[in-house]
């Protein structure tokens, strides 16, 4: 191997290793913000699992917003961010939202929540250039801030809507939730929860809609058939949103 492609796989290797949110002095007055770790680097995340997401739109209250409340407090964006930063009407990050569907015909209207859907065939990860866009042996789909050249392509290639660009300067950010000006992001299943223990884990959304009474959200290894979600799907069933695209998506709907 020659000193330049040796150079050129250390650096590889350094962006993509993954540390708790430090400042690192590299010359004086210049500090590199490292990303939060996701994973402890003995703990390799296994292709065992795919985690995933049932939503019963029936039990999804019309105007209730907790889940999105929640998301917005534990990654710190939007305008419950703890920390102050606020973005304008139009350039408001949205990792999770609340959408409204009418039935044009019966007029019957439905509230559900709508966020990345971790896909198994994720059309981001497709089209990005760089890689930054990829997915997790565990089925999660994430972004790499550090090769991430806000080129958008994934967002035009997203059929849910579910990325948002950052347009603004940001502070305070949250060491679990690295965030950056000019990069992609969405919902990462609070990555954060399931590394930290899979076996508890429940994503904010979750947590707060259960909190909330209505139970709509269940999170779970939909390759483990003991799984509380693996037997809901399998008793009841649920629905992929634009299933004709194939993408077989990890979070599944009921009630649509």
């Amino acid at each position: 191997m020659s000193e330049k492609q040796d150079n050129q796989l250390s650096r590889r290797e350094f962006l993509s290793g993954s540390t708790v949110a430090a400042g690192l002095a590299v010359a004086p007055g210049v500090f590199l913000t490292l990303t939060a770790q996701a994973k402890p680097a003995d703990q390799a995340v296994s292709s065992d699992n795919r985690w995933g997401m049932l939503i019963d739109s029936n039990k999804c209250a019309n105007g209730c917003t907790s889940c999105v409340s929640a998301c917005e407090q534990e990654n710190g964006w939007g305008s419950a961010n703890p920390t102050e930063n606020k973005s304008s009407p139009e350039q408001k990050a949205q990792w999770i939202r609340k959408v409204t569907l009418r039935d044009k015909e019966t007029g019957h209207v439905q509230s559900l929540p709508l966020m990345c859907q971790h896909c198994e065939h994720p059309p981001c990860v497709d089209v990005c250039p760089t890689g930054a866009s990829f997915k997790r042996a565990d089925g999660i789909v994430l972004v790499d801030k550090h090769i991430c050249i806000g080129c958008r392509y994934c967002m035009m290639a997203c059929p849910y809507k579910a990325r948002s660009f950052i347009h603004e300067d940001l502070q305070d950010q949250l060491p679990h939730a690295p965030r950056g000006k000019g990069t992609v992001e969405s919902c990462t299943l609070c990555v954060h929860r399931v590394d930290r223990d899979s076996d508890k884990a429940v994503p904010a959304c979750a947590e707060a809609c259960n909190s909330e009474g209505h139970k709509a959200m269940v999170f779970g290894d939909l390759k483990d058939p003991d799984s509380e979600i693996s037997r809901e799907l399998k008793n009841y069933g649920g629905e992929q949103i634009r299933a004709d695209l194939g993408l077989n998506t990890g979070i599944r709907y009921r009630g649509i």
